[in-house]
This record gives structure tokens, C-alpha cells and sequence, in this order.
């Protein structure tokens, strides 16, 4: 079964308050969206509410504008941040990558497989190892060499080439740079990062040599939105995976990298099916 193009997804935060729930079905519903999902959740320690609403618009007689602007009228009245998102509009994807592949092979698989609502325009790297692997998939391969001379210079061919796409999500599927903080700025919660373990514990380079070190008897792997802070941006998914005194360094390498894959692939389909919410430093995730 295709994806149906005319559903719309509302997500809405605001101060919890009574018949939040009734009021926005209801406006949905005479407006004869038919509601197929809704998800809410009241933080009663911040007293916010929060709601995804999935609604088919088939039956809906005017544009998305219209729908929007009748429904500003409602979210101003009651304070809340928006947005609506529809499925026909599939995110536009870049990847970056460096030389590991686990995690690029993930995605397109799982891009190819038609459980991905989205369209991966382009695959960037620092190294061209990789562009074998982007050439098997058919999806246009960008090299950028970068070094601490050149790295704002390749940062700014590489917005001008991101916004030639009009690229909208951008994933670091391994990618070993430190996007400088305006890059940043450009992408508000678009970045999409995948950390090699269960942070807050062992940020920075080589976690598995920390982890092995400590002998933590759980690794894990952390998926994030990118911000001007090191990998302390808002989580999006996590897991973890068991390990013994009688693994090596190598091994924690290798039972990580699995959970790497797993975990920013689980995060980007969170994302492009508009199931997460970030709230301060945190997200709602919306199952």
C-alpha cells in the first residue's frame, strides 16, 4: 500500500488548559478532516500540552493555506506553537558521511525498501571512499575535501550546494567534522546526528576506548539534533546493548556500530514522520 499523499499531521504545544483535545478535533473534524492518529500528553510538572494529530484531508474543499490561516485564528487563542506538516511535501535529505558505511547502508536500504518518507537529493563527504556505494543507489555524490585551512571555505560551497537542493534535513550518518556554528544556525532542529554512545556519558572522540576503559557494562548509541553545544542537542532515540569483561575494544566497536545504524535510522524516521517534538532541551516523541 503507497503512502497517502493527502494526510496532514498537526503537532501543537502550549499551558495545558481544558478541552484541548475537543477543541482542535472538532475544528479539524468540520472542516471534514477524518482523524486516523491522535497522540497527547500533559507534562504536569511544567503543566504543557502537548498533541500530534494525523487527519486525512481528502475531503477538505480549499488549500493548505486556507487550512492554516482559519487555524491560526485557533492556536493564537490559545497560545501554542504549531506547525502542519503534509505527507505529499516528503522531506528533501542530504547525508553526510566520512569512511564509515554503516550507517549510510541503513538508510538507503531502508530508503529503498519505501519505509522512508523522504527524498535523499544528495550524499556528501569529506573522503571519497564512499561514492561507489552513492553511485549503486543512484543518488548524486559530493566530495569535499576539508581541512583546518579550507573548512569554512567547504562549508560555504556546501550550504550554496544544500540550498541548490533545497535540502530541509540533513543527516551525520558518521560524518567525523565539527560543523562550525553558523552552519549550524542555517538548520535549526535539521541536523540529525548519531553519537557512538549513551550520552551524557563519553562525548567526544573515541567513546569505545573511554567506555572500555571505565568497563561500563552497557554501551549504547544516541541519535540527536545538532546544535552549537557538542553532542548535547536534544535526544531523539537511544539503545543499549549488554557486554562482559571478556570483550575487547574491538568487540565494543563492533556491537556499537550495530546499535549505531539501528538508532539514526529509528531517529530519521521519527523526524520525517513528523512524530517528534523538541521541547527546550528535550524532545516528545510521539510513538
Amino acid at each position: 500500500m503507497g503512502l497517502n499523499t493527502s494526510v496532514a499531521t498537526l503537532i501543537l504545544s502550549c499551558a495545558n488548559q481544558k478541552g484541548l483535545v475537543a477543541k482542535i478535533s472538532q475544528f479539524i473534524f468540520l472542516r471534514g478532516g477524518d482523524i486516523i492518529d491522535l497522540d497527547e500528553h500533559v507534562d504536569n510538572e511544567e503543566q504543557m500540552f502537548f498533541i500530534r494529530i494525523e487527519w486525512d484531508m481528502k475531503d477538505y474543499p480549499s488549500s493548505s493555506k486556507n487550512f492554516e490561516a482559519e487555524f491560526k485564528i485557533l492556536a493564537d487563542e490559545i497560545d501554542a506553537d504549531w506547525e502542519i506538516k503534509y505527507n505529499h511535501n516528503k522531506s528533501k535529505l542530504a547525508i553526510f558521511v566520512s569512511r564509515y558505511d554503516h550507517c549510510l547502508q541503513e538508510i538507503l536500504w531502508r530508503h529503498s525498501n519505501g519505509e522512508l518518507n523522504t527524498d535523499i537529493k544528495l550524499i556528501l563527504s569529506n573522503h571519497d571512499k564512499l561514492k561507489r556505494l552513492a553511485e549503486r543507489y543512484e543518488i548524486p555524490f559530493y566530495h569535499f575535501p576539508v581541512t583546518q585551512e579550507n573548512k569554512f571555505e567547504q562549508e560555504k560551497k556546501e550550504l550554496e550546494l544544500l540550498e541548490q537542493n533545497q535540502i530541509d534535513t540533513i543527516v551525520l550518518a558518521r560524518y567525523m567534522q565539527i560543523l562550525s556554528p553558523g552552519f549550524v544556525q542555517k538548520y535549526p532542529n535539521g541536523i540529525i546526528n548519531i553519537h557512538h554512545s549513551f550520552l551524557p556519558a563519553f562525548i567526544g572522540a573515541d567513546p569505545y576506548a573511554q567506555a572500555y576503559q571505565r568497563g561500563v557494562k552497557l554501551i549504547g548509541a544516541t541519535s540527536h539534533y545538532v546544535t552549537e553545544q557538542l553532542d548535547e542537542g536534544p535526544i531523539i532515540e537511544q539503545d543499549v546493548i549488554r557486554i562482559t569483561h571478556k570483550d575487547s575494544h574491538a568487540d565494543l566497536i563492533r556491537k556499537g556500530r550495530d546499535l549505531e545504524r539501528l538508532v539514526l535510522a529509528r531517529a530519521l524516521m521519527l523526524h520525517v514522520n513528523n512524530r517528534v517534538l523538541k521541547y527546550g532541551k528535550k524532545t516528545i516523541i510521539f510513538e
